[in-house]
């Protein structure tokens, strides 16, 4: 679907046959033309106008199908595809439009959060031929790049992105990014990070079931209070995977993992902000 073709969609179409409001659309083109103005190119121009290499972008990212496809409905070559997606990432993301706050912003005391949540996400790999055992999940029982992912409670904001490798434990994954949050921010996390405490204090976590014992009816109720809050990065994650380059297995080099993360955490960020 070409963008002309796409005035013809309600927003309500279009958000959900590309993953993003017009309006985001919009700010990305205005990024993309930005980018171009004023600069001379050599060699043959592109096919497709900005509006359309957006499109090919964001359809790559939503169907997650592979070039040729896609190569085949824009009339277009695979090395194209790739040299369009490749360019509106990388533009995108240095533009700092859709960058994300950072380690930093959980420190600062203009913009620490009140409260936290942490949580891990994973996205399947196609087998790797060499170190499997380091992208081997126990937990997925698959090959997994992990997607560490820090909240802000009160604004649903996502602050921090870190990427590591399926057979890292998650607390493991915590240690190696050198995350530290403020000593009156809460944190709320899962069993997986079990530890935490020690460096952060007003750390939340739920609580184990004693060996050959049982939780009481107190604790069972602090848990189920505490899932309860920290189900919103739950809802956070899957509208990440909408993109089904982050829900499907990922096929791609995984260099540009991390990139894409960010760079789809910052789109959601800027769609919180536009409301």
């Amino acid at each position: 679907m070409r963008y002309e073709q796409t005035k013809q969609l309600s927003n309500r179409e279009f958000k959900r046959l590309f993953g993003v409001q017009r309006r985001t659309f919009d700010e990305m083109v205005k990024v993309l033309l930005d980018a171009v103005s004023g600069k001379q190119t050599r060699g043959y121009p592109n096919k497709l106008g900005l509006e359309d290499q957006a499109l090919v972008c964001l359809q790559y990212w939503r169907e997650y199908r592979t070039y040729f496809h896609i190569a085949s409905d824009w009339q277009i070559s695979e090395s194209t595809v790739c040299r369009i997606v490749h360019w509106v990432e990388s533009t995108l993301i240095s533009s700092g439009k859709f960058r994300l706050g950072g380690k930093k912003s959980l420190l600062t005391s203009s913009q620490k959060p009140k409260t936290a949540v942490m949580d891990v996400t994973e996205s399947q790999i196609e087998r790797p031929k060499h170190g499997q055992k380091r992208f081997y999940s126990g937990k997925q029982k698959r090959h997994t790049l992990k997607s560490q992912l820090i909240i802000d409670l009160a604004t649903l904001e996502i602050r921090c992105v870190v990427n590591g490798y399926g057979r890292k434990h998650d607390y493991k994954l915590f240690l190696d990014s050198k995350i530290h949050f403020h000593s009156d921010t809460e944190s709320l996390e899962d069993s997986g990070y079990q530890g935490i405490s020690k460096l952060h204090f007003n750390s939340r976590l739920p609580q184990k079931k004693p060996r050959g014992g049982k939780l009481t009816k107190e604790q069972k109720q602090s848990n189920r209070t505490l899932a309860r809050r920290r189900v919103l990065i739950e809802h956070i994650n899957r509208r990440l995977k909408v993109f089904r380059i982050l829900g499907q297995r990922y096929r791609n080099r995984r260099k540009r993992f991390g990139l894409r993360c960010h760079l789809i955490a910052g789109i959601y960020n800027y769609e919180l902000q536009i409301g």
